[in-house]
C-alpha cells in the first residue's frame, strides 16, 4: 500500500521545480542554449542570444561555439539559410571583439557559413588564420572551401588549397579527391585527372557510386579520347612500373582514341570476367621501400649495439650483389614454440 508523503514540499517534482526556480540566469541560459543545440533550433537560439545581451550575461567560449554550431547545422534548411549565416557572422564578430580565441571547431563552423554564401576565398582565409590562433586545421576545416571552389569550377584555387593541405600534413579522403577529380574533368585538366585518379587508387579501396559516375563521365567524354601519345618507350614503361611497385607507371596517358567503359566483376581467382586480364599483386614503390628501410634501421639502432648494426650496414653496401639475406637464428627457431622446441640446426642447414 502506498503511504502518503507527510511533507508534500519534499516531493521530487516539487524539488525539481524549486531547483529550476533557484537557477541563476547564467545557468538557465546555458541549459536553454544546450537544448537549442541538441534540437538545432536557430530561431530560439537567436532569441536567447539577444536576451542574454540585454541582461548583460557574460558569454564564454562554450556559448559562442554552441551558437556557431547551431548556425552551421541549420544551413541545410533553405528557409533558414540566410538567417543562419547572418547571425553566425554576428556571433563570430562578437566573439573576436570579446578577446576569446577561436578553436579549430569555431573556425570550421564559420568556414561553413562562408562557403554557404559561395565565398570560398573567405572560407580558405579562415583556415589560414588558424595559425595565428595556435590551432591546427583538420580535414573538416578545409572541406567547406574546397567543395565551394569545386562547385564554382575554380580549379586553380582548389589546387592551391590542396597544396596547403599537404603542407599542413592533412590528407584528402574520397569526397575531397572525388571533388578535385570532378572539377579537373569538367575543366579539361587532363594532367590533374591523371593525378587524382592515382590518388584515388592509393587512398580508397572501393569507390562510392557517386565517384564511379565521375570516373565514367571522364572516360566517356571527348577530352579523354584525345589524351595520350601513340609512341612510347616500352622498356621505360616496364622499368617505371617496377619502380612503382608494379601498380602503375606514372608516365601519363598511353595511347589515343575512345575508351571502352564497362562495369565488370572480378572472379575469385583475380581475373576480369570481361577482358580476361588478371589482377596483379602490387608491392610498395621504391620511395616507400626507402622510408621503410630507414624506419627498420632506426629501430635496430635503438635496440641493438649501434657499432654492430653499422658494421652490418657497411657489409651490405659492399655486397650489393645479394638480393636477400636469410637470418639463420630465425630459421632455426621457426615453428619451435612448443614444449620440447628449441633451436633447430637441421632447419638452418636446409637453407644452405
Amino acid at each position: 500500500m502506498e503511504v502518503p508523503n507527510p511533507n508534500p514540499s519534499n516531493h521530487p517534482s516539487n524539488y525539481k521545480t524549486k531547483k529550476k526556480k533557484n537557477q541563476s540566469p547564467e545557468g538557465k541560459f546555458r541549459r536553454d542554449l544546450d537544448l537549442c543545440s541538441k534540437h538545432k533550433d536557430l530561431s530560439t537560439a537567436i532569441s536567447l542570444y539577444d536576451s542574454a545581451l540585454s541582461h548583460h550575461i557574460r558569454l564564454i567560449h562554450h556559448h559562442f561555439n554552441a551558437l556557431l554550431y547551431i548556425c552551421s547545422e541549420t544551413l541545410s534548411d533553405h528557409s533558414a539559410k540566410i538567417s543562419a549565416y547572418e547571425f553566425g557572422f554576428r556571433v563570430f564578430d562578437h566573439m573576436l571583439a570579446s578577446g576569446i580565441k577561436p578553436t579549430e571547431a569555431t573556425v570550421t563552423a564559420v568556414a561553413r557559413l562562408s562557403a554557404a554564401k559561395g565565398d570560398g576565398d573567405a572560407a580558405f582565409e579562415l583556415v589560414k588564420s588558424m595559425e595565428k590562433y595556435g590551432e591546427k586545421p583538420r580535414l573538416r576545416s578545409y572541406g567547406p572551401a574546397l567543395m565551394c571552389y569545386c562547385a564554382n569550377s575554380e580549379a586553380e584555387k582548389a589546387y592551391e588549397l590542396e597544396e596547403h593541405m599537404v603542407a599542413a600534413g592533412v590528407g584528402a579522403e574520397e569526397p575531397e579527391v572525388a571533388a578535385l577529380l570532378k572539377v579537373s574533368a569538367e575543366t579539361g585538366r587532363r594532367e590533374k585527372v591523371y593525378e587524382y585518379l592515382h590518388k584515388m587508387r592509393e587512398r580508397v579501396r572501393g569507390v562510392s557510386e557517386a565517384t564511379a559516375e565521375i570516373i565514367e563521365g571522364w572516360f566517356g567524354g571527348a577530352v579523354a579520347a584525345e589524351v595520350g601519345v601513340l609512341d612510347w618507350d616500352e622498356d621505360g614503361v616496364r622499368e617505371a612500373i617496377l619502380r612503382n611497385g608494379g601498380g602503375w607507371h606514372g608516365m601519363g596517358w598511353m595511347g589515343e582514341g575512345n575508351w571502352l567503359v564497362k562495369r565488370v566483376n572480378v572472379g575469385e581467382d583475380g581475373g576480369c570476367v570481361c577482358c580476361g586480364e588478371r589482377l596483379v599483386c602490387v608491392d610498395i614503390d621504391r620511395a616507400e621501400t626507402e622510408i621503410f628501410a630507414q624506419s627498420v634501421a632506426s629501430l635496430a639502432l635503438e635496440r641493438e649495439v649501434q657499432a654492430n648494426f653499422r658494421d652490418f650496414q657497411d657489409w651490405l653496401d659492399k655486397h650489393i650483389e645479394y638480393e636477400a639475406i636469410v637470418d639463420g637464428a630465425n630459421i632455426g627457431l621457426y615453428q619451435q614454440n612448443f614444449a620440447e622446441g628449441g633451436f633447430s640446426i637441421c632447419q638452418s642447414s636446409l637453407m644452405l
